[in-house]
Order: structure tokens, then C-alpha cells, then sequence
């Protein structure tokens, strides 16, 4: 197994975790303010976090490589606040499988092995359960939102990997990101603040979104971009896992096999998705 593929697997995975984690921590700001209040604390956050320490310089990006992370920041915002959402609407595990159409996509797309993402929709499928009524649509809707945006969230944070050194790009994107959270969700959750919330939205922002994300586009300088969709579908599994252990959310039989599928296909997309070095970022 080539140590590019395997380094690149681990902090995909590590992501992940800090990922559902986050979120799962986040359900206990749902009932204080809302699912839009927490995306948005963390987004905020996270912009100002980034923005002071790394400093970007606009005039040292080229101006593709701007407008790709103010768009890469737009499609972030997109993607958190439409899973906050879900999440507070669906089962964690649930939410998490059907906003991993997005990568699934960009992997069945962009991929010339098809097996593995076969393997991790037929996962999805049966984590998801379309089977059975009773469903929040509003809650897929969102999700599948979220989906969306995670699929130009891939290719615009390659992109971006790839042309700024460092984590330079995110420190641009992660402040747009902040700046259309506020737009949207801000004045409806301001006059709601208080100094603990904004303590917690803090160390919040720090879990999720600083860290994962930075790990994410570590990992996509290794990974192709199919292979990183494909080993994404370990996330709706690892969710149901959090969402055991913390939310107490146990999936049943048929949930239980749909996570060995996303496993296997992960186990087999980190295999095979080895991506040669794109060069030195600026």
C-alpha cells in the first residue's frame, strides 16, 4: 500500500471523526439556539479564528485562485448550515448517509473503478432505509442539499490545495463561509447569545469545522478525487457510531450491514486511490 495513499487515508478518516464528533456535540446547542445558531457560531468563529492567525494576503493569490476559495467558502456555509439542519431533524447516521451522495457522486463520476462506489450506495441504501414511511422530508431535502455542496466542496478544496501551500486557501475560504452564515442565520441569533455560548461556539469551531477541514485538504494533495468520495463513505458510519455512543441512537440490523458495505468500500477506495504529487503549491 503506497504511504501516500495510507497517509492520506488516515487524515481523511481522522477529519471524519473530528467531524461527527463536532456535531454531535453541537445537537446540545440545538434547543438553546436552533440548528442555524450553531452552524453559524461555528462558522464565525472559524473565519475569525483563521483569519488571525494565518493572515492571508489577498494580492498573493492569483485570481482564479481567490475566486476558487471564496467559492470554495460559499459551498462550505452551504453544507454546514443545510446538515445542521438535517442533523436536528434525522438520526445522525441517517443525515450522514444521505449527504454522502455529494462525494459518492464526485467518485462515481470522476472514477473509473465503479465498484467501489456501487458498493458504498448499496451501504447508503440500507443505512437509509427508503423503504420504510414515516420519513422527515424537510430533513432529506437538507440533507440532500448538503450533498450538493459537499460534492463542489471535494473538487474546489483540491483545487485549492493545490495551488496555495499551507492552509492559506482555507484561511480565505473559512471567513466567506463565516461571512454568509451571517448573512443568512446571524441577526435571528445574536439578541439569543450569552458569554458561555460563545465560549462553547469557540472550542466548537476548533473541532469542526478548523481541524477536519484542514486535515481534509491535507489529505486530497494525496488522494485522487474519486478515491477521497469513496473513503468519505465511511462518515455515515462513523456517525451511527458517534450517534451510539454520545446521542444513544442505535441502528438496527439493517443499518448495522449498511456500515460494513461503507467500510469495505472505504477499505477498498484508500487501496487503489493513490494520486502522483500535483507540485509544490505557491
Amino acid at each position: 500500500m503506497p504511504s501516500s495513499s495510507r497517509t492520506g487515508a488516515t487524515l481523511a478518516v481522522a477529519a471524519m471523526l473530528c467531524v461527527q464528533l463536532g456535531l454531535a456535540v453541537s445537537v446540545g446547542l440545538f434547543d438553546r439556539i436552533g440548528p442555524e445558531g450553531a452552524a453559524w457560531l461555528r462558522l464565525a468563529w472559524a473565519g475569525v479564528l483563521l483569519l488571525v492567525v494565518v493572515r492571508p494576503r489577498p494580492s498573493s493569490f492569483r485570481r482564479s485562485t481567490f475566486a476558487a476559495c471564496c467559492a470554495l467558502g460559499v459551498v462550505t456555509a452551504g453544507m454546514t448550515m443545510l446538515f445542521m439542519t438535517a442533523a436536528a431533524r434525522l438520526p445522525l447516521g441517517t443525515a450522514s448517509a444521505l449527504e454522502f451522495l455529494g462525494p459518492l457522486t464526485v467518485a462515481a463520476t470522476r472514477g473509473r473503478r465503479r465498484l467501489w462506489p456501487a458498493l458504498a450506495a448499496a451501504g447508503v441504501v440500507l443505512l437509509t432505509q427508503p423503504w420504510r414511511g414515516g420519513a422527515d422530508l424537510a430533513g432529506i431535502g437538507c440533507a440532500l442539499g448538503s450533498a450538493v455542496c459537499w460534492a463542489g466542496y471535494i473538487v474546489l478544496t483540491q483545487r485549492v490545495g493545490d495551488e496555495v501551500a499551507g492552509v492559506r486557501g482555507l484561511a480565505v475560504s473559512m471567513p466567506v463561509a463565516g461571512i454568509v452564515a451571517t448573512l443568512v442565520y446571524g441577526p435571528g441569533v445574536v439578541e439569543h447569545l450569552t458569554w458561555p455560548l460563545l465560549v462553547t461556539g469557540l472550542g466548537l469551531a476548533v473541532l469542526l469545522p478548523v481541524v477536519p477541514f484542514a486535515l481534509e485538504m491535507l489529505a486530497l494533495r494525496r488522494l485522487t478525487a474519486p478515491a477521497f468520495g469513496t473513503l468519505m463513505s465511511l462518515e455515515p458510519a462513523i456517525a451511527s457510531l458517534i450517534g451510539f455512543l454520545v446521542l444513544h441512537q442505535v441502528p438496527d440490523a439493517s443499518a448495522a450491514a449498511g456500515v460494513v458495505f461503507v467500510v469495505a468500500a472505504g477499505i477498498g477506495a484508500e487501496r487503489t486511490g493513490t494520486r502522483e504529487p500535483a507540485g509544490q503549491p505557491a
